[in-house]
């Protein structure tokens, strides 16, 4: 396959960039470490965030953006980001500044500053809505999880398919009330589960991960992470299904506005993002992918992230320190 301009660009520039996008959206967000104000850490991300994005030469769209139900200043779906607007590539780009503002608000682990970008069209103009999620690793059969089916028989197919018992598979879950029907059928076969209170970007990436022991992730979350995390998965390999939940009638009207006809359609991962895509974060907090922005003396600061691509299948993990002062 013949690479077109965007892609080459994916390739040549703006890989290591975005590490530099997601860098300097966790060393905004980290000064709100513990201070108990959670707009005021996601309102920092989001400035450093379109600061460094409107330095990049290209003509970039946010097709995923702050949600709708965020009350701080959004990088909106829709705003035209980068520095090259009508003469560099087009590229789309999903983004969650400050994956994890309750997080980072309360010190807890795994909150991110999280990036995706890909050629126009790519990316999955998702509303702002929940999504039933359903995550596995690398290294299973193609259609090994299906959201058609009870959280029970993904269970045991992917028990089966890594030669197990399903009582020694572990899932992820977000912490929710919205979850306690899932999590008691979970543990009524015997599974492990990963209650995470936070942040199920990095929840799906767990997934890829052996040293987490995480299997599976499974319950609902915001749509636009759900875009996020296919992106990651794009890049590192494994599987994940999605499904849009409207709770009334003026979220089905958002979807169709965005062009979503079927409301019920289980959205597959290279439906969410396909083509040549480079995901990447940066810890804020320290978590089980990264570690969190460290405040050095002398006012340096140092950095963990990492950067994937699909269309290479490269994984670099990048530690930076920062001399300047912040």
């Amino acid at each position: 396959m013949t690479a077109t301009p965007a892609s080459k660009m994916l390739d040549r520039v703006l890989v290591l960039e975005m590490v530099r996008v997601t860098e300097a959206a966790a060393i905004g967000a980290s000064k709100l470490i513990g201070r108990g104000d959670e707009k005021a850490a996601d309102h920092a991300a989001v400035e450093a965030m379109r600061a460094a994005l409107n330095e990049l030469y290209m003509d970039g769209t946010v097709v995923i953006g702050e949600g709708e139900r965020d009350e701080a200043p959004m990088l909106f779906i829709g705003e035209k980001v980068g520095a090259a607007q009508g003469t560099g590539p087009k590229i789309d780009i999903a983004l969650d500044p400050l994956e994890g503002t309750t997080i980072t608000a309360k010190a807890g682990p795994n909150a991110l500053a999280v990036l995706a970008i890909a050629e126009e069209g790519c990316l999955l103009n998702a509303p702002d809505v929940y999504m039933d999620k359903l995550a596995v690793g690398p290294g299973y059969p193609e259609g090994v999880i299906d959201l058609a089916r009870s959280p029970t028989e993904n269970v045991r197919a992917v028990a089966a398919a890594k030669g197990v018992q399903p009582d020694e598979i572990i899932v992820c879950v977000l912490d929710r009330p919205r979850h306690a029907d899932l999590i008691a059928e979970l543990r009524g076969i015997g599974c492990g589960i990963q209650l995470i209170p936070d942040g199920d970007v990095a929840g799906v990436i767990a997934t890829t991960d052996e040293d987490t022991t995480i299997d599976l992730y499974m319950g609902s979350g915001g749509a636009p992470e759900g875009v996020l995390a296919a992106a990651a998965l794009r890049c590192v390999g494994g599987q994940f299904n999605g499904r849009l939940l409207f709770r009334n009638d003026d979220e089905r009207a958002r979807a169709r506005r965005w062009g979503i006809e079927d409301l019920n359609r289980i959205y597959k991962l290279e439906d969410l993002a396909r083509g040549d895509c480079i995901f990447a974060a940066t810890g804020v907090t320290d978590g089980s992918l990264l570690q969190g922005v460290k405040r050095l003396r002398g006012g340096a600061v140092t950095t963990e992230s990492v950067v994937m691509r699909a269309s290479s299948g490269t994984v670099r993990w990048v530690r930076g320190e920062h001399r300047k002062a912040w």
